[in-house]
């Protein structure tokens, strides 16, 4: 439903029936198992830098830029390519993309130098951008009513590639060496581009635009509707704080009074699964009307983490309770505004990914900077009061902007 605020579309608008019937529970899954499949490609560097290193004969440090360089690539193809899936034959593009990424996963694999694999590495990020390719398809093609449960289905699968990519990339390294995992990974990336090439329903572009006018489109909708606006600044602030506990956490554990190794701390990671079952269930309340005051039962449940985090410097209990609450409020959040901008303007759910995507990519970069900064002037419990303060910022930005005319609560 449109509101004062909502541009009239440019293009055609997508029939209201286009996506009833289309959207299976299997169709979900594999959205869901191929997304989080290609997301991990992004990770598998992070607990092999070590080992890297000595491989290739670099320093540390040096090889720390792989995660850096895939981040770039990452941002790079957030901006430039998945604006294209509101214009291009996605039954074609999301598997061609996801082929694109098994050949930059050999070359990382095959690499003879740290400079070759941090080339493939940014190549890899660049290409690997089918998981925010298949989101809003999954919005495409979902009927009306359960929008918010496939999407909250398909961004959990995205999660838990996230939160289990270092743990089975450590493990593969450890039994078979660090190239082994680019090698899987590139050939679980061709068999999910098959499959999804025999499952993806053909669709008509929905847009038809030169691509400047593709990109300078989505400058002119965060632009034009104050709807997204506030969506994308709630979405930043919570990717921001998300990431700045979880770099402060490594910092915590690391020191003493616990002093947990890399393995250990990575383990923290698991318990973020949570945070995917609730993306889930967060869809549902869209779906049912209540999106808004969710968001804000989301904000108020952030604000506590960081509270229980505060006095939990030395208890891995209350670090626990932290973790679970905050990643379980963080992904709500997130999935209850990507399900609302996705119901903006169904023919431009591409281009509203691509400025979530990039908004909270900033976010979560300013709030990993952010971590290093308070840990070094007042250490942990300077972190939490700080993600506390912008908890209830964020709070305040959404009990303002929910009284104006901004989104409709249901999908369409």
């Amino acid at each position: 439903m449109a509101t004062p605020d909502t541009p009239t579309p440019p293009t055609a608008s997508v029939p209201a029936a286009a996506g009833k019937d289309r959207m299976s529970r299997g169709l979900t899954l594999l959205f869901a198992i191929a997304g989080g499949t290609a997301v991990a490609n992004l990770y598998w560097a992070q607990p092999l830098l070590d080992l890297v290193a000595r491989d290739l004969h670099a320093s540390t440090s040096l090889a720390g830029w792989l995660v850096t360089a895939t981040q770039i690539g990452y941002a790079a193809g957030a901006l430039l390519l998945v604006p294209l899936g509101d214009v291009l034959d996605r039954r074609r593009f999301i598997p061609g993309m996801m082929l694109c990424s098994a050949l930059a996963l050999i070359a990382c694999a095959l690499a003879p130098s740290i400079g070759a694999l941090l080339v493939a590495v940014t190549l890899l990020g660049l290409t690997t951008v089918s998981g925010q390719l298949l989101t809003p398809l999954a919005g495409d093609l979902a009927d009306d009513t359960n929008r918010g449960q496939v999407v909250g289905t398909v961004v959990s699968g995205l999660l838990i590639g996230i939160l289990t990519s270092r743990t089975i990339s450590g493990l593969i390294a450890d039994a078979a060496g660090w190239r082994t995992i680019y090698f899987v990974a590139a050939a679980a990336a061709v068999v999910f581009a098959l499959l999804l090439r025999r499952a993806i329903p053909p669709l008509p572009a929905k847009a038809h635009l030169s691509y400047p006018q593709l990109l300078l489109s989505v400058w002119h909708v965060i632009r034009q509707v104050r709807a997204v606006r506030w969506t994308l600044f709630l979405g930043a602030i919570a990717f921001g704080v998300f990431t700045m506990f979880w770099t402060a956490l490594t910092f915590l554990l690391s020191a003493e009074p616990f002093s947990y190794s890399v393995s250990v701390i990575g383990l923290f990671g698991l318990i973020g699964l949570a945070g995917a079952l609730a993306a889930q269930r967060a869809g549902r309340l869209h779906d049912r009307g209540r999106s808004l005051p969710a968001t804000g039962w989301g904000w108020a449940a952030i604000v506590v983490s960081f509270v229980v985090a505060a006095f939990a410097d030395r208890s891995v209990a209350g670090i626990i309770v932290a973790v679970v609450l905050l990643d379980i409020a963080v992904q709500g959040v997130n999935i209850l505004n990507q399900t609302r901008l996705f119901a903006v303007a169904p023919q431009a759910r591409s281009r509203l990914n691509t400025a979530f995507v990039t908004c909270n990519f900033i976010g979560g970069a300013v709030g990993s900077a952010t971590a290093s900064v308070l840990w070094s002037t007042g250490g942990w419990r300077a972190v939490s009061l700080t993600g506390a303060g912008l908890g209830c910022v964020a709070l305040l930005v959404w009990a303002f902007g929910r009284r104006g005319p901004l989104l409709s609560e249901r999908s369409g």
